[in-house]
């Protein structure tokens, strides 16, 4: 039987996966001019940045829930932000690569350096594993082991989704129209929205 932190960091590492942004459009092109290997290397980047930003959030956030009445700050911080997330993906237009760019092909360690710029310099993407922290950080029944996994199937999730978008992208490119991608995008935003009135919500009103 799945536990409930493995079954809540696969649907949020789904619903992560869903966002269109740099790095989506960074795997489709990456993928459709150089090949699966060289996005998949891209892919492997933008995790290891995730995973840096995971440990920095979750250990800052860590020692702050420490402080006295500081962890239902940070869940009405962490919830906001979600809530400002989800808003923004709705009402942001979506944006649309180059088609006519041509781009020589890069060497691994370039490809690797490539999906971890893109993920790292981005500080939505920082603000964004914070408010995830915020939203463990009250999750008082679960232990050390269940945050692991929460984590481990989250970024577990993300990485095989964008392995798969990067195998997956003369398809994704083809279907996946202007209109289709405001949809999904929409889509996601009201996801997001969701889950930070969800957290709001457990923080101003805890069960028990």
């Amino acid at each position: 039987m799945i536990s409930e932190s493995v079954f809540e960091g696969i649907k949020l590492g789904l619903l992560l996966s869903m966002m269109i942004g740099p790095v989506f459009f960074a795997l489709l092109t990456t993928s459709l001019d150089h090949g699966f290997r060289q996005a998949a290397i891209l892919a492997l980047g933008v995790f290891f940045s995730d995973l840096v930003y995971v440990l920095l959030s979750y250990l800052g956030v860590h020692l702050l829930s420490q402080i006295p009445s500081a962890e239902k700050y940070l869940g009405l911080v962490g919830g906001l932000f979600l809530l400002g997330f989800g808003i923004n993906f709705i009402v942001k237009k979506v944006p649309l690569p180059d088609p006519d760019k041509v781009v020589p092909l890069p060497k691994k360690r370039k490809a690797f350096l490539k999906g971890f710029g893109i993920n790292g310099i981005n500080p939505f993407v920082l603000l964004f594993w914070l408010s995830i922290a915020s939203m463990v950080s009250i999750k008082s029944a679960w232990m050390f082991s269940d945050r692991i996994l929460f984590y481990v199937s989250l970024l577990g999730t993300i990485f095989g989704i964008d392995l798969l978008k990067a195998f997956l992208a003369g398809r994704l490119r083809r279907f996946l129209s202007p209109t289709g991608k405001k949809v999904i995008q929409v889509f996601a935003g009201l996801l997001i929205c969701y889950f930070g009135i969800k957290m709001l919500w457990t923080t101003l009103y805890p069960i028990g």
